[in-house]
């Protein structure tokens, strides 16, 4: 089974949460604590590779090796990716899922921005027209090699032309082929339920990200309301920032991390975390080998 098609089986299930990793190691630590599905955060990879803000200045072969640097951390677990823009026009959407389905993803979204995009929860946004946007995403699937594999069409239009437009254009888009709409910015309780009631049959994400024009509902509210894929892209990020910055901030007055040490995880957990022994296991094994050396003049 491809990770795309045990996406679409767990949605089959339930309700899919996905928290928003951004790198390896937090994708390990995310499937450690039971998520059976992950989210790799566009704002994240840029914010912690770069430095940059979230505006389109990584490339898709940065954003494609991290994806590949994750999905090789957790091999059974379905990863979608943020994808922007597609990084360009209808050719640059098809090599877009080309990589991204190479690096290992389950699936991807696709947004309607002018390019270069802004954050879905900040104004200044402008949107490409409804029928560029349905010709990128009929590029993604003519360019698909995995049937399964997950196209989701994200719409900014709610913040730009208003929510009446943002449900037309999730409508264009599934006709054209779209496997799931991310309405971005919706801004009340209200808005998704009238969004989803629109839409029926359609499956639908919602993005609970902190500090933005969307209300905090929790994925049972979301599930009440008909949005089975829910995503929590910067949660954890924002949580290892405010950590760091603590600790940095500890170490630059006392000079010690000893007041720390109960907050951290330890050195055991971390390696049991990555599966350190299974590589001093592995050195052993191969350094235990005996060299045997054939005699060339013998006959045996």
């Amino acid at each position: 089974m491809s990770l795309g098609a045990r996406l679409r089986g767990l949605l089959g299930e339930s309700q899919v949460v996905l928290p928003g990793v951004f790198n390896a190691i937090t994708a390990l630590q995310a499937q450690a604590c039971g998520h059976k599905a992950l989210y790799l955060s566009g704002a994240g990879v840029t914010n912690a590779l770069t430095g940059f803000p979230d505006i389109a200045l990584l490339t898709l072969t940065e954003m494609a090796q991290q994806a590949r640097y994750l999905c090789r951390a957790v091999p059974e677990t379905p990863v979608i990716a943020d994808a922007d823009t597609g990084y360009g026009e209808v050719l640059n959407v098809a090599r877009t899922v080309e990589e991204f389905e190479h690096a290992g993803l389950a699936g991807l979204h696709l947004e309607d921005q002018v390019a270069p995009k802004r954050c879905g929860h900040l104004d200044g946004k402008s949107l490409i027209e409804p029928e560029a946007m349905a010709a990128k995403i009929r590029a993604a699937l003519k360019a698909r090699h995995d049937p399964d594999f997950f196209l989701i069409a994200r719409t900014d239009a709610r913040g730009v032309t208003g929510l009446d437009d943002a449900i037309e254009r999730a409508k264009r888009y599934i006709d054209s082929g779209a496997d799931a709409i991310f309405p971005e910015g919706l801004q009340s309780r209200e808005e998704f339920e009238v969004f989803a009631a629109a839409l029926p049959g359609t499956p639908l994400l919602a993005n609970m990200t902190e500090f933005g024009k969307t209300p905090y509902l929790s994925a049972a509210e979301f599930d009440a309301l008909g949005y089975k894929l829910v995503i929590f892209p910067m949660t954890a990020f924002r949580a290892m920032l405010f950590t760091a910055h603590e600790v940095y901030s500890t170490l630059h007055k006392t000079g010690t991390q000893q007041r720390l040490l109960e907050r951290m995880q330890t050195r055991s957990e971390l390696y049991e975390l990555i599966g350190y022994e299974n590589y001093s296991e592995f050195d052993e094994e191969v350094n235990s080998w005996t060299q045997v050396t054939i005699d060339p003049a013998s006959k045996g």
